[in-house]
């Protein structure tokens, strides 16, 4: 029997006590929210926090804490170098219209349900008990194995640069069990800002546009969207009433019509989808911008600004209108999602994400979007940047995991990834994402009904546990 079969065998050993362990953490809401008193991210957060870290002591590892930011747990090695497994524990929040509990932690058909399971905390899980196997098996590592903690992946990164600002060790290279297999090796750079107009004073008299709303979150193709027309004669309902009718019957769109007093609101559903697959989803914004570019407002910063959405942006998913598409051989083109829109009687306000490709730069896109900005007579409000990240295909980092990986599953076939989402693997040197999703299967993370097989569980584990053998043996020897 060799050592990693003993190591597989300890893992089935504690298949129940994973399970269970996996199964309270679900339990747990760890949507991350506003700091109270000594909980930088919440009393949830805090709480999945604290389990992950006393299931560390009691198992005798050591565990490092920054000021509950974020910390990590250590099976030490016997030289120098660290291994990292970069996870999260917190959260999206639930939504609505799940078939079970979100945080029953329920186990029930082969699978473990609820919100977590997937994104990230099935996956850490998965990881520590991989620790566990090894360090039960009386494995002396060269490198220190540390799987680090995350406590808002989710939000805003805050914890994890102040973790980074208080560890003395970076890892030497590792992986986040938050992507998908077999490895993904570049993730494309993100941007999002605002694009901005001020509105001058309507003159005249004739429709008017109180408002638009849509969108939720800059990195969602928005799947809804309404506006709301002003119509002091009240003579122009019934003709967008027909212009309604035509849209559904005519382009499918699903689009709504209701009078309120001198008003009407006109409502459109889409599809929503991740930011980074915009061509996944059907965004309102474009559908709605698209039907009032047909309507004959007073204001003309209103016409302008509806003019300006549907000659530059559109339906257009690459940012070839509006000047700023790039393309290189690694990562493809330009990923461009119109995420969010807010229009009152003063100030247009629509919020930008982009994937940028991974030889590209950041401020290349903000240069080459200042013509049409100025066409328009709008401006740029810059918001969050993450840079990208290429580690190369042949680095032993990558080529390692994917021996690991094809070992595991049989899959031949599949080759290293690049992605426009965004994980931890960009938040320090040499990390790649390595799972947790395999080909094929579903994206259930964010989504309602998140659940994770059972099979599916041990196999990670003994994948991540095979990852932090190789990766912290001292390659020298």
């Amino acid at each position: 029997m060799t050592f990693l079969d003993q190591i597989n065998n300890k893992i089935e050993e504690n298949k129940t006590e994973m399970l269970s362990s996996l199964s309270k953490l679900i339990s747990i809401r760890s949507v991350a929210t506003d700091e109270l008193g000594m909980k930088p991210f919440g009393e949830g957060v805090q709480k999945a926090y604290k389990e992950m870290l006393d299931m560390a002591t009691a198992d005798g590892f050591e565990v490092f804490n920054a000021d509950n930011y974020g910390g990590h747990i250590d099976f030490p090695g016997k030289g120098n170098g660290v291994v990292g497994i970069v996870g999260h524990l917190d959260v999206v929040p639930e939504g609505d219209n799940w078939e079970f509990e979100p945080y029953g932690g329920e186990i029930a058909d082969g699978f473990v349900c609820g919100r977590g399971t997937v994104d990230d905390k099935g996956p850490v899980i998965a990881s520590y008990y991989a620790m566990k196997a090894l360090k039960d098996c009386g494995y002396e590592p060269d490198k220190t194995i540390r799987l680090i903690l995350g406590l808002d992946e989710e939000t805003d990164w805050k914890g994890m640069d102040y973790y980074l600002s208080r560890v003395e060790t970076l890892p030497d290279c590792g992986f986040t069990p938050d992507g998908d297999f077999p490895v993904i090796h570049a993730e494309m750079g993100i941007l999002v800002f605002d694009i901005v107009k001020k509105l001058p004073p309507s003159a005249g008299k004739g429709l008017e546009l109180s408002s638009i709303r849509g969108g939720t979150a800059a990195n969602s193709v928005p799947d809804y969207a309404r506006a709301v027309v002003m119509d002091p004669s009240g003579s122009g309902y019934a003709f967008i009433k027909e212009m309604v009718a035509n849209a559904r019957k005519n382009k499918d769109w699903q689009i709504n019509c209701k009078g309120i007093g001198k008003s009407f609101e006109i409502s459109v559903t889409g599809v929503s989808a991740h930011g980074a697959h915009p061509e996944r989803g059907v965004n309102a914004i474009s559908i709605l911008m698209d039907f009032l570019g047909g309507l004959d407002f007073i204001n003309d910063g209103v016409t302008d600004f509806i003019h300006f959405y549907n000659e530059c942006i559109g339906y257009d998913l690459k940012g070839e209108n509006i000047g700023c598409f790039m393309t290189d051989e690694i990562s493809g083109d330009l990923v461009f999602n119109a995420g969010m829109v807010e229009v009152d009687k003063n100030t247009a306000k629509l919020t930008v994400n982009i994937r940028y490709p991974v030889t590209c730069e950041g401020e290349d896109v903000y240069e080459r979007l200042l013509p049409v900005m100025t066409q328009y007579d709008m401006g740029i409000i810059k918001g969050k940047h993450k840079w990208p990240l290429h580690i190369n295909k042949d680095s032993r980092l990558v080529t390692s995991l994917m021996d690991i990986y094809r070992k595991h599953t049989g899959d031949q076939d599949s080759e290293p990834l690049v992605i426009g989402g965004g994980t931890y693997a960009r938040a320090m040197d040499n990390i790649v994402a390595f799972g947790a999703r395999f080909p094929g299967q579903k994206e259930l993370g964010h989504q309602k009904n998140e659940q994770i097989a059972v099979d599916d569980m041990m196999k990670l584990t003994r994948i991540y546990a095979d990852a932090a053998y190789e990766l912290s043996r001292d390659e020298n020897k």
